[in-house]
This record gives C-alpha cells, sequence and structure tokens, in this order.
C-alpha cells in the first residue's frame, strides 16, 4: 500500500465561535460580573470621599483604570486554576477549563497589560489611585490565588482585602483615601467577603471537596458553616449601618440598608436553621443586593446632600 492510498487523519479544525459566543467567553474569562460589583465598591468610595459626585474626570479615570486592573486579576486568577476549575462543575465550562481558548499564554499576557498599563498611566498625577489599583491585583491574584487559597481556610478571609483596595482606589481617584467614611467602608467591604463567598462554597462544598481546595465550607459541618457566615454578616451590617452617623449620608442611606440589612439577617437565620442549599443560595445572592443596596444609597444619598447643602 503507498502512502497515499492510507487513511488520512482529517486535521484538526479551530473551534469558530459567534460575536456573541465571544463576548459571553469574554464576560466568563474577565469575570465581568465580579468587575462590575467592584467598580460599584470604588464608586462607593469617590462618592464618599467627594461627598458627593466626583466629577466626570476622575469617576472615568476610575471606572477604566479600576474596572482594567480588576478584569486583568480576574483573568490571571483563571489561567493560574485552569486545570483545578475542570474539576468542578461550577467551573469547568470556563474558557480557559474547557479549551476554548487554545493559546491560554496569551490570556496572561493580556492580563498583564491590563493591569499595568492603565494604572502606570495615571501614576504621574495620581500615585495613590496607582498604588491601591496594583495593591488590590497583588492581594487577588499572589496573596489569595497563588498563596492562600490552595493551603489555607483563611483564604477569602484575607483575600477580602482585595475589595478593600478597590474602595480605596476610589477614595484616591478624588484625593480623599484617607477620610474615616471610605476606611470605614473598606473594613465593612473586608467584612463582607468571606460571609458571601462562603454562602456560595456551602452550595458548591462537592466541588471544593473534588478539587482539595480548603475552603471553610468543604472543612466543617453545614451548620458550623452557617454560624460563621453569621459571625462575618453581623459586623459587616453593624459597620454599613454605623455609616449612617455620616451628616452627608443619614436617613436617605440608613433607611434602605436597615431594610435590606434585616433582610440579610432573616435569610442567615434560615440557613442556620436549616443549611442546605437553597437557603444557601438565597443568602449568595441577598449577599450581592445588600452591597448594592449599600454602595448605591452612599451614592444617592452623598449626591442628593451635595445638592442640597
Amino acid at each position: 500500500m503507498s502512502i497515499s492510498d492510507m487513511p488520512q487523519t482529517p486535521p484538526t479544525k479551530r473551534p469558530s465561535f459567534t460575536f456573541k459566543e465571544q463576548l459571553q467567553m469574554g464576560v466568563v474569562l474577565f469575570k465581568l460580573r465580579i468587575v462590575s460589583l467592584l467598580l460599584l465598591a470604588a464608586a462607593g468610595g469617590a462618592f464618599l470621599g467627594a461627598r458627593g459626585w466626583p466629577g466626570w474626570q476622575d469617576f472615568l479615570i476610575l471606572m477604566i483604570t479600576g474596572g482594567c486592573a480588576a478584569a486583568g486579576a480576574s483573568a490571571i486568577n483563571q489561567y493560574y486554576e485552569r486545570e483545578k476549575d475542570k474539576t468542578m462543575s461550577r467551573t469547568k465550562l470556563r474558557p480557559l477549563a474547557s479549551g476554548d481558548i487554545q493559546n491560554p499564554h496569551w490570556v496572561l499576557v493580556v492580563a498583564i497589560g491590563l493591569i499595568f498599563i492603565p494604572a502606570l498611566a495615571v501614576l504621574p498625577f495620581n500615585p495613590a489611585l496607582t498604588f491601591f489599583l496594583l495593591l488590590g491585583a497583588f492581594i487577588y491574584v499572589i496573596i489569595y490565588t497563588i498563596w492562600l487559597k490552595p493551603r489555607t481556610l483563611l483564604n477569602i478571609v484575607i483575600g477580602g482585602a482585595a475589595g478593600s483596595a478597590a474602595v480605596m482606589s476610589g477614595g484616591a481617584a478624588v484625593g480623599a483615601w484617607q477620610d474615616p467614611a471610605v476606611l470605614a467602608l473598606a473594613c465593612m467591604l473586608f467584612l463582607w467577603t468571606p460571609s458571601h463567598f462562603w454562602s456560595l462554597a456551602i452550595l458548591y462544598k462537592d466541588d471544593y471537596d473534588r478539587s482539595d481546595t480548603p475552603m471553610l465550607p468543604s472543612r466543617t459541618t453545614p451548620t458550623q458553616a452557617a454560624w460563621w457566615v453569621f459571625a462575618h454578616t453581623a459586623p459587616t451590617a453593624f459597620g454599613a449601618l454605623m455609616l449612617a452617623i455620616e451628616p452627608y449620608l443619614g436617613w436617605l442611606y440608613f433607611i434602605p440598608v436597615f431594610i435590606a440589612t434585616l433582610d440579610m439577617f432573616r435569610r442567615n437565620y434560615q440557613l442556620i436553621r436549616e443549611p442546605n442549599a437553597p437557603h444557601a443560595r438565597s443568602l449568595f445572592l441577598a449577599s450581592n443586593i445588600y452591597l448594592m443596596v449599600v454602595l448605591l444609597s452612599i451614592g444617592g444619598a452623598t449626591t442628593i446632600h451635595s445638592w442640597l447643602s
């Protein structure tokens, strides 16, 4: 038999994706849903620091640099965890884990550029903003993803400081990162992160068991995990409500946050009584809404106060 008569293996074709599929891939790769929440946190810091609307220039610079840094850090997180993501039902369809992106090393190059280029571009006129942008990326990528997450139950507790850095970057964007209210919001976000993420981890406990990731709900009983969530929910709520003592927040801020706080406690109580998947999902979604209520109330109350004063 001649070589020409032998069966030929057809060349492997690259998968082709529609524009919509590429957009969806980008949303997942850069974790744009999480990025949007971080940008809202940064905006909260900016509104607090400016005592109202921070101005279009500062706001747009914050959104662009903060969005790029958060997206880049998120992509590096997925690049580093792409093998572990294959073992988890929640993450196995991510574009790097599934193989949809055929040259993953380019993702790393793009992600590093997203972090450093915008952050360094603002260095000459706002070094504090550059510092907090790079600090947030460093905490998320190096401290949380590479160092703590594979090793300790405290991973998300300390890793929550990345969200605090987002708030601080908002304060830095308007030249007020030392403002006590900005610092208080950063502390509140630090406390909020574990309760938020552990609710999700209770829901996907089996995933973390399979991937051998030391996440608290996979190393304790469901009831113990629910109590640990509450141990962070309570000081989070206290910190959020105490912000109302600022005269430019007041009742306009306090009333919606108080209502959201009651709902959070109700859902946390349900999870403690019955630590099951529906209650964990309910609390996880409510924690997202809670943070949005806090941050939007900050924006609304400070803006209205500045208009009236």
